[in-house]
């Protein structure tokens, strides 16, 4: 198992008043080169409905992002794995959201996509005073929620 370096830059604006975090791409996101790449993810599509934007290419997915005032990046920087789930990241090295924060001081909350994202965020960076929510997996694994509960959640904490 190689050690995966994350492939692309945080999506963040001047204004972004709230971060979501993730934790680290998917093998789809790998080679779509983009965040939640893998076609039944449903972040893009929930964030479509809060918003009403939409989100038919990468270029209306940032001008969601930056519309709805919100940062994208995700917590890991480096790691090995197996597959696409949490759970095979191995060797893990976080993002420095300390400095992140302190260079983009617009943004007042910081939203979690994950359990691992979370944790690891409470592992390294809980002594920050900044909101923090958690937002249930995106991911079409996580069954425990429907499509219509995770924009209902979305909605309310974003």
């Amino acid at each position: 198992m190689t050690k995966l370096e994350h492939p692309f830059n945080p999506l963040v604006f001047k204004d972004s008043k709230t971060l979501i975090l993730g934790s680290f791409p998917s093998i789809d996101s790998f080679d779509k080169a983009f965040y939640y790449a893998h076609p039944r993810n449903q972040f893009w599509r929930i964030l479509s409905e809060i918003t009403a934007y939409p989100i038919n290419n990468c270029d209306q997915k940032i001008w969601l992002l930056k519309e709805a005032k919100m940062a994208l990046w995700d917590m890991v920087a480096e790691c090995r794995r197996e597959n696409s789930l949490d759970s095979s990241l191995e060797d893990i090295e976080v993002n420095n959201i300390a400095l992140f924060l302190e260079e983009h001081p617009s943004i007042s909350k910081v939203a979690f996509t994950g359990r691992l994202s979370e944790r690891l965020y409470k592992m390294h960076f809980d002594y920050l005073e900044i909101e923090t929510v958690y937002l249930p997996s995106p991911s079409s694994a996580y069954a425990k929620m429907s499509f219509k509960q995770k924009i209902a959640v979305y909605q309310e904490l974003l």
